[in-house]
């Protein structure tokens, strides 16, 4: 059973032996990194992640990336230290709006107007670009013959990327033999497209941040685990 609502102890706190096996690093990253995208900021899953995040501290313990790959990201998490950011979506010569960190994750995140990079893996890999559509149905199937199961708050596509995230650290700690397919198969043919939309789009230094650690940190997942994404057509 995947949870989602793992604090930052339960997350972090585990770090006395991830460093020596391939498995712990993406347990410890993939829940840390999907539970940004998928909770609020100020939700108790990701309060202390992203100060954590905002001090810096956590560059020299992250698992993968060298310093000079780390920095320029760490210093787009600082950027975004103030509780109030002039986003770029909201700047007016006129009237400038301030944006919030939970402000800036409700408008990638919800809505109530387009989100500039959807989420969910069928926008990109279904011709209609729908939610629930055939990609997230081979997804559905995949879990239930893999005995994957996952708690949702509402009624909501399973190939949400945050989801999708803690899934594959929950895979790397219990069933890592399945690990490879959902990676291949269900993640990294869309996942590279999605995080270089939100980093060109997101108008707020932390999720641009977000977007380069995550697209960093897949990349060590699959050179580690040799994984060749399955080719497909990108719809978006």
């Amino acid at each position: 059973m995947i949870k989602t609502d793992m604090t930052y102890q339960d997350i972090v706190y585990k770090d006395t032996v991830y460093k020596d096996s391939v498995y712990q690093k993406i347990g410890l990253t993939g829940r840390v990194l999907g539970a940004l995208f998928y909770c609020e900021p100020d939700s108790a899953e990701c309060r202390d992640i992203v100060v954590q995040l905002r001090n810096g501290a956590w560059a020299a313990e992250w698992p993968y990336g060298g310093a000079d790959e780390l920095m320029p990201i760490a210093t787009l998490f600082a950027a975004a230290q103030s509780d109030q950011y002039q986003s770029i979506a909201h700047q007016s010569a006129a009237a400038p709006l301030a944006e919030t960190l939970e402000e800036a994750w409700q408008r990638l995140f919800i809505g109530p107007y387009a989100l500039p990079a959807p989420p969910w893996g069928s926008v990109y890999l279904d011709k209609d670009m729908v939610l629930f559509g055939d990609s997230t149905l081979k997804l559905r199937n995949w879990m239930q013959q893999r005995h994957v199961e996952v708690t949702l708050k509402q009624q909501e596509p399973e190939d949400h990327f945050g989801l999708l995230m803690m899934m594959a650290a929950w895979l790397a700690e219990h069933q890592p033999v399945d690990l490879p397919v959902l990676l291949a198969d269900h993640l990294l043919p869309w996942s590279y497209r999605y995080l270089a939309l939100l980093q060109s789009d997101a108008g707020h230094p932390f999720y641009q941040g977000l977007a380069q650690l995550t697209t960093l940190t897949l990349a060590h997942w699959q050179h580690e685990l040799q994984v060749t994404p399955a080719g497909v057509e990108l719809y978006r």
